[in-house]
């Protein structure tokens, strides 16, 4: 075997999430209440433009999930693996990560940023900016880099926008009813008279095949985001950096759901002292700040991992297991807010008509829990966790910033935020690896918004129409 597969925890509850998302889709693909507002959604053109960017995000994600070890040669007949944990997103990426400079070289550069001692054939010690072992190297001349550049970008754009053609052409033909000819389709489309807002998805994947096109060939060639301090490609890191902000985002989501929905809708039904125990709690820990009782937890795990090295059989584990404790904190410290909504929402539903109706005739509490009460406060839920996707994915940063977060030998945007701090105050400045952090969180965060403010109109029952 060439390759012994490595489930990490993080991995293994990705996957999980995934299955959920997929039998949830299932379930509301088969109840007309749970498509109509879904409907509403798809409709929206920016949603759907947001949807796309987020498909992206979450396709490299995945691709950053699936983890192995590689096979070394043999030692007296026995198997040996590598220490190393990759990814599938690694192999797609192996040009980049051997592709490393000795030092910092700003974006499409081919010289390093900062000056060296370098000796001339003649003896002589001069000062001067040293060519890259990579970037720029296939340059004879390193003054024509501008025209090299140009005529690379115009040949990925030629390429992505043939791709773009071909996958525009596939949904055409799709989408062709038997009487059309396929240049009507394409203005059906276009114009907006089907109830999917076809023009916002080519326009936004159109967008994207031609970055994703363009940073792929000119990374063959050059480092199109920089280089770090240790020579390794920006860009790479920017984009190992999604599955921390993904992870951090969606499975803080699954330690929080079962303590606010739990607590939230006993608070609200039973009420009395099982009321009163649950806000004196959720009160309580309300008090504390949030980021002390982040860091005392971090810190306690620090110290259980200095005392215990055995416990980790690699780096990646090390790491992921930090990752995964840093969700769990996240999650028990977030939980409040959604444990409030559920607990008013709960008080309002149990003095309906119908549920007055259920204990009449004699239905059990668990009846009326399951049947009446928690599908009518599945929106609320549905709308926290989505608009509480972008704040976590902010957190990591700022915790990150603060030296709580995850793990320093974990990809992550807050960690290259925090290495920035130091890089601005460099001279000559050293600023490409705040600006990637930043284009790619903002990305990210701006597309969860847009997609989480449709959700939201769709399902709010108060925003309906």
């Amino acid at each position: 075997m060439q390759f012994l597969p490595v489930l990490l925890w993080t991995d293994a509850l990705i996957w999980i999430l995934v299955a959920v998302t997929v039998a949830f889709g299932a379930y509301a693909a088969r109840h007309e209440h749970l498509r109509v507002p879904w409907r509403q959604v798809a409709g929206r053109p920016l949603a759907m433009g947001a949807l796309v960017v987020l498909a992206a995000y979450v396709t490299l994600g995945l691709l950053d999930s699936v983890h192995f070890r590689e096979r070394l040669p043999p030692v007296d007949g026995e198997s040996r693996y590598s220490p190393e944990v990759k990814s599938v997103l690694d192999l797609l990426l192996a040009g980049l990560r051997e592709r490393r400079e000795r030092t910092y070289s700003a974006p499409f550069a081919v010289y390093a940023h900062a000056k060296e001692t370098m000796e001339r054939p003649d003896g002589s010690r001069v000062r001067e900016h040293p060519r890259l072992r990579h970037g720029g190297v296939h340059l004879d001349d390193p003054e024509a880099r501008n025209d090299d550049v140009l005529q690379r970008i115009g040949t990925a754009t030629v390429a992505g926008l043939a791709a773009w053609t071909v996958i525009v052409i596939g949904l055409v033909m799709w989408r062709r009813r038997n009487d059309e000819t396929w240049p009507r389709t394409l203005r059906r489309l276009m114009r907006g008279e089907e109830p999917v807002p076809w023009r916002a998805l080519f326009l936004t994947s159109g967008a994207l095949i031609l970055l994703a096109a363009n940073a792929a060939w000119l990374s063959r060639y050059y480092h199109v985001l920089g280089t770090d301090q240790v020579g390794q490609d920006v860009l790479l890191k920017s984009l190992k950096s999604i599955r921390t902000g993904l992870v951090i985002g969606t499975l803080t989501t699954l330690v929080m759901l079962p303590f606010a929905m739990a607590l939230g809708v006993a608070a609200g039904y039973f009420r009395g002292w099982v009321d009163d125990v649950i806000q004196y709690l959720y009160t309580t820990l309300s008090s504390i700040p949030g980021v002390l009782l982040i860091a005392a937890a971090i810190l306690s795990l620090q110290l259980y991992m200095a005392l215990h090295p055995d416990s980790f059989a690699t780096v990646a584990e090390r790491s992921d297991a930090r990752l995964l404790f840093l969700c769990v904190i996240l999650g028990v410290t977030s939980w409040t807010g959604l444990c409030r909504l559920l607990r008013g929402e709960t008080l309002k539903l149990r003095e309906v008509e119908y549920i007055q109706a259920a204990h009449a005739l004699g239905s059990s509490h668990v009846s009326i829990l399951s049947r009446h009460v928690l599908p009518n406060v599945m929106h609320l839920v549905l709308i926290t966790v989505v608009l509480d996707f972008s704040g976590l994915v902010l957190a990591e940063a700022v915790l990150s910033y603060v030296g709580v977060g995850v793990d320093p030998t974990t990809d992550s945007w807050g960690n290259m935020i925090n290495g920035a701090r130091l890089e601005m105050a460099r001279e000559p400045m050293v600023w490409w690896s705040l600006a990637a952090a930043f284009v790619f969180m903002f990305t990210l965060v701006l597309a969860a918004n847009l997609f989480s403010d449709a959700v939201r109109d769709a399902f709010d029952p108060r925003l309906r129409k």
